[in-house]
């Protein structure tokens, strides 16, 4: 049997080294990554040829995937709501980062190209999201994500790439970048609570979301790469859609596998941020017999006992390792003053 090669940009990052593990469990792939680790962590990417690189940087990017058959892209300035205040890395990251990959992949001809889109997609509209709405963004991160789509969209019109769009929403699991202040809300909860901190929630708490487990996601990829089926141009939301919870309820669950009485500090609403978010995954259920396994409660347990041996009882500092481009008094003061 002649083995696929997978490329995964961002392959340092929570989705990207979940995949990579996965396929080399499975044994009939090569896989191949890059990353810069803004986003990702180093230990974990697993023994794989990998390139330290910019996905900005085509040519490197051209060489890195030689004879590659298919290109997972996961790599992303993933950050909705500082790009609300540091709009131009994100866009630059996202639209010129996610064109560089494509145009890589046209250069060595690859088979399959697989886009890692986001729930920002659908911007403030009424959930459960499903594939067939409108593309509204709210905020730059998910105008970003759609004009990515727009020139794959367009490289398929003008050269045949072929090309799907998965949706994952709010993918958590161990391996996750847990002291970012920026993003990953169940990981932040989690560092600050072993630590003895307050649980920050911004405004009332009663925004809703669901979680999706990234072996659960890493499964629907799994499908797809796995499948012949020709779903050029199709766009999957992956995840559950079933297990919403307001972000209030999700300080408590979070304290519970703590073990503590969450002390919950509210701060202002963050500009921008959607009220309510969460997809259907009726399209992938159907089409490829997919579904979610792993609950928010087990996801959150082993995601503190992974923090706990990583960071121990005092949990780890948290690390400012983006500027804001510019600065309002409604800037988040969690961020002009680092009180996360």
């Amino acid at each position: 049997m002649v083995k696929k090669k997978v490329f995964i940009t961002g392959v340092g990052g929570l989705l990207g080294s979940t995949l990579a593990r996965r396929l080399l469990v499975k044994g009939n792939y090569h896989v191949a990554g890059c990353d810069t680790f803004i986003g990702g962590i180093r230990s974990n990417v697993p023994d794989i040829p990998f390139f330290e690189l910019d996905i900005l940087d085509t040519n490197k990017l051209k060489e890195a995937m030689s004879d590659v058959d298919i290109v997972f892209h996961t790599a992303a300035l993933p950050y909705e709501g500082l790009s609300v205040f540091s709009p131009a890395i994100v866009a630059q990251n996202i639209v010129g980062g996610t064109v560089s990959v494509a145009s890589a992949a046209l250069h060595n001809n690859v088979n399959l190209f697989i886009n890692c889109s986001s729930m920002a997609r659908y911007g403030a509209q009424v959930p459960p999201f499903t594939e067939d709405l409108p593309r509204s963004p709210e905020d730059p991160y998910g105008l970003a994500k759609v004009q990515a789509e727009e020139h794959l969209e367009l490289l398929n019109k003008l050269h045949g790439l072929n090309f799907v769009t998965l949706v994952p929403h709010n993918v958590i699991g161990v391996g996750q970048r847990y002291f970012d202040p920026f993003r990953n809300v169940v990981a932040i909860m989690i560092n600050r609570c072993i630590s003895g901190k307050t649980i920050i929630v911004y405004g009332d708490g009663e925004q809703k979301r669901s979680f999706s487990n990234v072996r659960d996601c890493i499964r629907a990829v799994e499908a797809i790469i796995d499948s012949d089926r020709d779903i050029c141009g199709q766009v999957y939301n992956i995840g559950p859609h079933d297990n919403e919870i307001s972000i209030k309820e999700l300080a408590f669950k979070v304290g519970h596998h703590c073990s503590v009485y969450p002390n919950i500090e509210h701060f202002p609403d963050r500009p921008a941020e959607v009220k309510n978010a969460f997809c259907s995954s009726d399209k992938i259920i159907r089409e490829f017999n997919y579904n979610t396994e792993i609950t928010t409660d087990k996801t959150i347990q082993e995601m503190v006992a992974w923090i706990r041996r990583e960071a121990g009882d005092k949990g780890k500092p948290f690390e400012y390792h983006l500027d804001l481009e510019f600065v309002r008094d409604y800037t988040p003061k969690t961020w002009t003053e680092k009180l996360i």
